[in-house]
């Protein structure tokens, strides 16, 4: 095992905004917040997004910078990743950011109904073998899963690099019944220049690996509904 994961871990225990509970716990049906996030995390009833997959947490931050007036959770399974975000959102003071590790299959254990009004889900895997969506996390299996949590209504916004995880989410959600609100093959030479541009800026938060595909010359895909 890596010093640096080792180093990275044990600074996030040091972090008041990142929770990082036993995955056997969670397993066995024990929960953290549900239904309190706003009150015993962020101390007050502001709307709250989570970023599912948030790697190494820029989308997280990069809205909170934006949104002082809304709470923004990063979920992941690998702390080493988030640790980023969390060092950065501590650094610059950020009271709108917690970071949550766990598996994305458990999400809903740990939000109650209604408490999350948008997810982002930014570069996801797109699983090429998961025939039954049960592993890609932009399937309508997994929007079922959110509809336990995220309000009616309450958006959902995928952005990918991959040509396959974009068609197989928008295939999905449309014979599920899922409306697709937005769509757009070319996210910087599309999309950013017929959206507003409050929208048009949180598109231009990048990722880490985002910016190096765009050198390769790669488009970046978008799609929206809502839960």
């Amino acid at each position: 095992m890596g010093k640096d994961k080792l180093r990275k871990w044990k600074e996030n225990a040091t972090f008041s905004h990142v929770f990082e509970p036993d995955l056997k716990d969670i397993v066995d049906g024990a929960t953290l917040h549900r239904g309190e996030w706003g009150k015993r995390v962020f101390g007050n009833d502001r709307p709250i997004t989570l970023e599912l997959g948030c790697g190494k947490g820029e989308y997280t931050v990069g809205l909170a910078r934006r949104h002082p007036d809304r709470n923004f959770i990063g979920v992941d399974i690998k702390g080493h990743r988030f640790w980023r975000g969390a060092k950065t959102s501590q650094e610059e003071g950020l009271a709108n950011v917690a970071f949550l590790r766990t598996k994305i299959e458990f999400v809903q254990n740990f939000f109650g109904p209604d408490e999350v009004s948008e997810i982002w889900l930014t570069f996801s895997d797109p699983q090429p073998k998961d025939d039954r969506g049960t592993k890609r996390i932009t399937s309508e299996v997994f929007l079922r899963r959110y509809q336990h949590f995220v309000q009616p209504g309450g958006l959902i916004h995928v952005k990918s690099d991959s040509e396959l995880l974009y068609e197989l989410s928008k295939a999905g959600w449309e014979e599920a019944g899922f409306p697709i609100l937005e769509d757009s093959r070319d996210v910087y030479g599309d999309l950013v220049h017929r959206v507003d541009g409050n929208f048009a800026d949180v598109l231009r938060i990048r990722t880490y690996y985002e910016s190096r595909w765009l050198e390769e010359g790669k488009n970046i895909h978008y799609l929206r509904t809502r839960a």
